[in-house]
């Protein structure tokens, strides 16, 4: 075939490239980004032949003109074609299994299609073509149905005679033949999904990467990483060759084991120390309470610290009930109602502040953890403490003293959960919690940067033999929330747990130790010097500006002088003021969902300055209620540092290109300053 030429070595100033199109086309080829990129597999287009689609096994995919008119037409056959070469290289033998191919990439490509934009796919609504009617038909394509495809056969020209799908192949194609910006949301809730217009989650970030905007999310959740995405893609190509050549289940198991040595060997934690994924932090707080459960038989009560800066369904988690109306594994439930098995438990809340809304000192919330402990203890029952680690707002309780205390309290029936969702620890604030006998709740998604939703508990060896010699089973009601395999291999407990394999807690996990390992490979000095100069620009960022009003209580407690991520402030809330009024609830969350918006199309004709800064997106840390000068109730955002700040930073070991990429980031925070001040000014955006 003549006047073949790959697709990235060209560039024909066709209509496609005029001025009107060419924002469209950045557009898609940003997406096509998140196409697997598989080594050796060249993209050919065709001009002799435009209506050709064809895949060379091994070799190349070759696509007509005639597609290219259409970049969305194109971005959907090219994501078939890929998928279809990346299972193909996974096969062993003969490779005569073409058939698997088939299926994979077509379960694939239908699921990136539901995930485009709502634009993208009204540029597909009245096209005609084979694959583009198949994966928008409704009727119910089963495997055996699509063995003797003939049109899809007709791609790659391949005749392999018999076609049979293999029993095997079911939970691989189950759970592997899905893109990874799905896998990135599965195995979560609701609040995973993503909407059709500008596919940000509830939480206001998507699964894929989002360079084009400034993101300083950390204190809530991050779009994932181009570096972390690309990691987790890779591995789950691993996954399928492994997962083909030696089994499914034992491909899973190996893949979740490394997961939780990487973990180890990250925060230098000791093999006995056994680690539970988890879905979100508060399926962390869920497998407590029914942990709590099986190792007394005491009467328990849960004592929860600031329980106003904790997550919304904690509470709900720490009683055995329902927090959502969907579970990690899709089961439907009903929020609010009792999991089937456990027993009824006490729960004292100490918020951080008290009804007016007023902040209250470390002095008395230690008072109110003592009082909490101590009337459990002559009840006779078991105290659960939850101790915050770093909330939302940046806030630590008990204090390290009051901790002492509790520590030496010998005749006091206590189990100590620390909640580190914030990972803003070093491994040495790891290991000190493990020594003491506290259970560590983590998330990979907050500090971490990871994607939303990675949850781990960390127990400490003694406690880890505590639940080994455990012969009671867990709640019955968990078998709608964990699988079996998400749990200690030698914990009797877990047993009656559900078969299967949370794989997007797996990849979530994946892309957040990507994180933490690039993090940690910064040097300590620079490392700790970026964070610095970083959280000190924020702080005097927000200071000068009069229509912000930070809202930072005493530095977070600490035990000496040494420097460390958990003894400086790296999350920075402010209320935000017009015309020196506080805004409301509803105009601080509208505020927010604004900044994270393209508003360019509200100033047009105005300076190109101006019609910059309205376009840029800006993703920071989402409303949290907060009473205002303790009677007005209003909410409050926040700046926070997030480890990519430091980790995109170091770059070839460069210290002078180091700290201009920090300062960088730091002229970021100015334009989302900026931002909010240009949304203020702009009376209609808020009414």
């Amino acid at each position: 075939m003549t006047n073949n030429i790959p697709i990235e070595d060209q560039y024909k100033r066709t209509s496609l490239f005029e001025k009107e199109n060419i924002n469209y086309l950045v557009h898609v080829l940003k997406r096509f980004n998140t196409v697997p990129k598989i080594n050796n597999i060249n993209i050919i287009t065709s001009n002799t032949v435009p209506k050709v689609f064809k895949i060379v096994p091994n070799k190349s995919i070759i696509i007509g003109a005639l597609y290219l008119r259409n970049p969305v037409l194109a971005l959907v056959y090219l994501r078939y074609g890929i998928e279809w070469q990346l299972w193909y290289k996974s096969l062993e033998g003969e490779k005569k299994d073409t058939s698997l191919c088939n299926i994979a990439a077509l379960e694939v490509t239908r699921i990136f299609y539901k995930l485009l934009p709502k634009e993208d796919k009204e540029k597909l609504e009245n096209v005609d073509y084979f694959l583009i009617n198949l994966i928008k038909s409704d009727d119910s394509l089963n495997a055996e149905s699509l063995l003797n495809h003939e049109e899809l056969e007709a791609f790659h020209g391949l005749n392999t005679g018999d076609k049979i799908f293999e029993k095997s192949w079911k939970p691989i194609v189950d759970n592997l033949a899905k893109p990874t910006e799905y896998l990135l949301m599965d195995g979560g809730d609701f609040r995973l999904n993503i909407d059709e217009i500008a596919l940000l989650n509830k939480y206001g970030c998507r699964p894929f990467p989002r360079p084009e905007a400034f993101t300083f999310a950390s204190s809530t959740a991050t779009s994932v990483s181009n570096f972390a995405f690309d990691k987790t893609d890779k591995a789950r190509s691993i996954l399928i060759k492994n997962s083909l050549k030696n089994g499914f289940k034992e491909s899973a198991i190996e893949f979740s084991e490394l997961l939780k040595s990487n973990l180890r060997k990250i925060f230098t934690l000791n093999d006995a120390c056994e680690i539970i994924f988890s879905p979100s932090g508060t399926d962390s707080s869920l497998q407590i309470a029914a942990i709590s459960q099986i190792v007394t038989d005491k009467e328990i009560t849960h004592i929860l610290v600031a329980s106003d800066e904790t997550g919304s369904g904690v509470p709900a988690a720490l009683k055995g009930c329902h927090f959502e109306n969907n579970t990690a594994l899709n089961y439907p439930v009903k929020k609010g109602d009792k999991m089937e098995g456990f027993r009824d438990v006490d729960l004292i809340k100490i918020p951080f502040r008290d009804e007016k809304g007023i902040l209250k000192s470390s002095e008395k919330l230690d008072a109110e953890v003592l009082e909490a402990i101590t009337e459990t203890y002559k009840l006779g029952r078991q105290a659960i403490l939850h101790v915050m680690d770093h909330s939302k707002l940046g806030y630590q309780s008990p204090s390290v003293k009051m901790m002492q205390e509790i520590d030496d309290l010998k005749e006091v029936s206590l189990q100590v959960i620390i909640d580190a969702a914030q990972l803003r620890l070093d491994p040495a604030d790891i290991q000190n919690y493990l020594n003491k006998g506290y259970i560590v709740s983590i998330t990979g998604s907050k500090y971490f940067t990871g994607p939303p939703y990675s949850g781990a508990l960390i127990f400490p060896e003694c406690v880890s033999q505590q639940i080994t010699d455990a012969k009671k089973k867990l709640p019955k009601g968990l078998t709608q929330y964990f699988n079996h395999s998400d749990w200690p291999v030698n914990w009797f407990c877990s047993k009656e747990l559900s078969d299967g394999f949370n794989y997007g807690s797996y990849m979530r996990w994946n892309a957040a130790i990507v994180e933490m390992d690039r993090y940690y490979k910064t040097p300590i000095l620079y490392r700790n010097m970026g964070i610095e100069m970083f959280c000190n620009f924020i702080e005097d960022s927000i200071k000068d500006a009069a229509f912000l009003k930070p809202v930072y209580g005493d530095k977070p407690n600490v035990g000496n002088e040494e420097f460390g991520i958990r003894n400086i402030r790296t999350i920075f809330p402010f209320f935000i003021l017009k015309n020196k009024e506080v805004l409301s609830v509803e105009n601080v969350k509208k505020l927010y969902t604004l900044l994270n918006s393209d508003l360019s199309n509200k100033f047009e004709g105005e300076s190109l300055e101006i019609i910059r800064l309205a376009a840029q997106k800006c993703h920071i840390g989402q409303a949290v209620n907060v009473k205002y000068e303790d009677d007005i109730q209003s909410a409050v955002l926040r700046i926070s540092l997030g480890a990519r700040v430091i980790s995109e930073s170091w770059v070839n070991r460069d210290i002078s290109l180091y700290f201009r990429n920090i300062e960088a980031q730091m002229s970021q925070i100015t334009v989302i300053i900026k931002k909010i001040e240009l949304i203020l000014n702009t009376p209609e955006l808020l009414k």
